[in-house]
């Protein structure tokens, strides 16, 4: 028989920071006898708005539900079309598609993994309803020419902004955070691989506060008379249905987590942003590799950190090698309209995707986490200058 195995440590991809004042947090909801929507949810949407200088934010079950009320009150409706990325995690289109409309896919920019404004006005046609626009793994769009060509052609600006709690953006010489309201609803994640985690979930932030009703009338089924109002009531209150509704409400349990994950973020950015510094510091010093840019214009909380590679390295073939190095990785960003989920919807691409595809390709992403050691840094940097020698560009 051969030697035993050794359990080999790896280097994960993200790893959240969660600690005992979160179990406390979730302790003392559970206690409350109140672990459904309830004065949690209300504390985080209070805390949430005032953090990111939102007068509203909604809690839901997930930002691809957010995603969904926000495009169900701006009017995107069955037949409509809304213009998009194909560069981001599918459910970006599908939340459209939940509606009945067509997701329209323009390509991004090439350096900063984001949709490139010069390409939405030639996508709008007359059954364009909306822009929806990602700020990926972190990164702010440019929000300054992306609202200025909604608001010329009277289009709705939607913000899927899933990994970009605690981004900036430089607004008319201030520096503003990503859910300030630039559009006109912002979208935020609190899955695992988020700076913020409450297990899963999501956030609205708006300016519209008729907006920011329906999004709690439908969050609850389309229920008359939410579960707080009712539990306070000295009188007896029958509740209607007054619109058809959804089941995308969050617990008390999970917003006392991000309660407490809020108070971290502070902390979180710092760390995350440093480290990202570094990172660009060393990865300089391999040859092809090419390190993410941060435009002048805005300061990106590093959700992940995603790096191209050389172009005679194989992408399999490098990310294996890093595996067996103990590093985990992902490819790049995925492209929605190459899934069999959008094959039968060839309309949704008009235009070539050429630089959506080559992110897709010729990028992945390194580990980043807020606990992450400069030594394991190292670790992974050096596992990237070995990958790049040994690596061809086709190992199959």
């Amino acid at each position: 028989m051969g030697a035993p195995l050794v359990d080999r440590k790896t280097i994960p991809v993200a790893k959240p920071w969660l600690g005992e004042e979160e179990a406390a947090a979730a302790r003392r909801a559970i206690l409350s006898g109140w672990v459904t929507q309830g004065p949690e949810v209300a504390a985080f949407e209070r805390e949430f708005a005032q953090y990111v200088g939102a007068p509203h934010a909604c809690a839901v079950s997930s930002c691809t539900t957010a995603l969904h009320l926000a495009l169900r009150a701006v009017g995107v409706r069955e037949s409509d079309e809304v213009i998009t990325v194909s560069n981001s995690f599918i459910a970006s289109a599908n939340a459209i598609r939940y509606t009945g409309a067509l997701p329209v896919f323009v390509d991004v920019e090439p350096y900063y993994c984001n949709i490139d404004p010069g390409k939405i006005e030639q996508a709008i046609t007359p059954k364009t309803r909306a822009i929806l626009c990602v700020h990926q793994v972190g990164m702010p769009c440019d929000l300054r020419n992306i609202v200025e060509i909604a608001r010329k052609n009277g289009l709705p600006l939607i913000e899927d902004a899933a990994c970009a709690i605690g981004s900036e953006i430089l607004w008319r010489d201030r520096w503003e955070r990503i859910g300030k309201p630039h559009g006109d609803v912002a979208c935020f994640s609190f899955h695992p691989r988020k700076l913020v985690t409450t297990g899963d979930g999501g956030m609205l932030t708006t300016a519209n506060g008729d907006w920011d009703q329906k999004f709690r009338l439908w969050r609850q089924h389309g229920m008359s008379v939410p579960d707080a109002v009712r539990h306070k009531a000295t009188q007896v209150e029958f509740e209607d249905f007054v619109e058809f509704g959804y089941n995308y409400r969050m617990t008390d349990i999970q917003a006392a987590v991000g309660r407490e994950q809020l108070k971290r973020l502070p902390a979180m950015l710092e760390r995350r942003r440093m480290l990202a510094a570094r990172y660009c510091e060393l990865l300089s010093e391999i040859p092809g590799i090419g390190p993410p840019k941060q435009p002048s214009w805005a300061r990106s909380n590093w959700q992940t950190y995603c790096v191209r590679l050389p172009q005679h390295c194989d992408q399999r073939s490098f990310m294996q090698k890093l595996l067996d190095d103990g590093i985990s990785t992902r490819r790049g960003v995925m492209c929605a309209h190459r899934e069999p989920a959008y094959a039968g919807l060839p309309q949704c691409v008009r235009a070539p995707l050429v630089e959506s595809e080559t992110i897709q390709d010729r990028a992945i992403v390194l580990p980043l986490y807020h606990q992450m050691t400069e030594s394991e840094q190292d670790q992974v940097v050096a596992a990237v200058a070995n990958a790049c020698a040994l690596v061809p560009a086709s190992a199959h």
